[in-house]
Formats: structure tokens, sequence, C-alpha cells
């Protein structure tokens, strides 16, 4: 049973069509291997390391980061597209905030040590693109866990303390020191990796190639 790592941001758009792709990757190994399964491990990625932590307007970011508005909507056209494609829909006008994510992935992290995650970064990217919710924001996490399955109060307790930061620090960093530098980026057994929401069939054959001797 190989083991994905996912190293991916709540705030990268790419992250939330490479979750779908990856299904479908998956989806298409079974065809050749029936029964396949893997394990999949969350790994965090900081994409704008500088964020305040309160967050900042996230429009204006965008403005200045990408040379101008027009630039904007055309990026958010094609993800928009991209995303069509997997039945997703991004819904970027009605984001306000440049969320801090350090507390998502610290909610993440704590999910993790309980078993599989992925309902919680669904939900995660849900809020985020699709309800423009600030996912920066303690409360909106701790909703998010709840509505995920996990226990409202014990998520509510876990982001309240300082528990799991460094160790998300510590992650980030040896996730920077593999070389990574760009999300989302799919790591699988240790052996391959695939850089980019790619086709799932790229994604396929890369878990393919982790089957073979």
């Amino acid at each position: 049973m190989p083991t994905i790592e996912i190293v991916s941001d709540v705030v990268c758009p790419w992250c939330f069509i490479g979750l779908r792709r990856l299904s479908a990757a998956i989806d298409i190994v079974r065809r050749d291997v029936p029964g396949f399964s893997c394990r999949k491990r969350w790994l965090p990625f900081f994409l704008n390391p500088d964020t305040p932590p309160e967050g900042e307007p996230y429009l204006p970011f965008l403005v200045a980061k990408f040379g101008g508005r027009e630039r904007v909507e055309a990026i958010f056209e094609r993800i928009r597209e991209a995303g069509r494609a997997h039945g997703l829909e991004y819904a970027f006008e009605k984001i306000q905030v440049r969320a801090n994510t350090l507390d998502a992935h610290r909610l993440v992290y704590w999910a993790q040590q309980q078993g599989d995650a992925e309902s919680l970064l669904e939900g995660l990217f849900v809020a985020q693109f699709q309800r423009g919710e600030n996912v920066g924001d303690r409360a909106v996490l701790g909703r998010v866990a709840a509505e995920a399955g996990y226990d409202a109060a014990a998520a509510a307790a876990w982001l309240a303390s300082d528990q799991g930061r460094e160790a998300v620090l510590a992650e980030e960093r040896a996730v920077r020191a593999l070389g990574v530098t760009s999300v989302p980026t799919f790591i699988i057994d240790r052996r391959h990796a695939v850089v980019g929401a790619e086709d799932p069939a790229v994604l396929a054959e890369a878990i393919r190639q982790s089957l073979r001797p």
C-alpha cells in the first residue's frame, strides 16, 4: 500500500483541483489493479509565508502580485475552467481576506492524528473557494471541522491552544528541504514526485511506477 503525501495549502486554488485529479488518478489505477488502496498524508506548505496573522485584503494583494486586475481575472477564469472539468465552481468574488494558514495546517495536523483527513481538507477548500470564508479565522476552522465530522469542542480547544505549531513549522521546513517550491506536489512513497495539478493520467502513471519492484 503506497503512501501518497500531498503537499498543499488551503488557499491554493490548484490544490483543490489537485485533490480531484488525484481521486481520478486512483480510479484509473484501480481499473488495472482491482482493490488498490493507498494512504494519504497531507503536508503543509505556506503559499504566502509573509501573510500577517490577521490576514489582509485578498484582491488588492493579487492585483499587486500579478500586475493588474485584468491579469488576475484571466487567472481566475483559467482556474474556473480547469475546475469545471471536475465539478468545481470557484467563487473568487466572495473572498475578502488573504488568510494566514498556520492554524488551518495545525487543524489538519490534529485531524491526521486521528486518521485520514481528506474530509477536512475538502471542507477547508469549500470554505475558502466556494463560500469565501476566512480560513485563518479559528471560528470558521472550528465550524469546518465540525462539518467534517470532528468533535467541535475538541477542535476548538486545539485551535485555542498553541499545540502543533512547532510541528507544523518543522514539517513545512522539511518539505522545502526536499526541494518542494510549489503546490500541489504529490510525493509517492518518497520515490516519485509529481509537481502541479497534473492530468489524472500523469498521476496514475506515477502511482503505477511506485507499485513496480
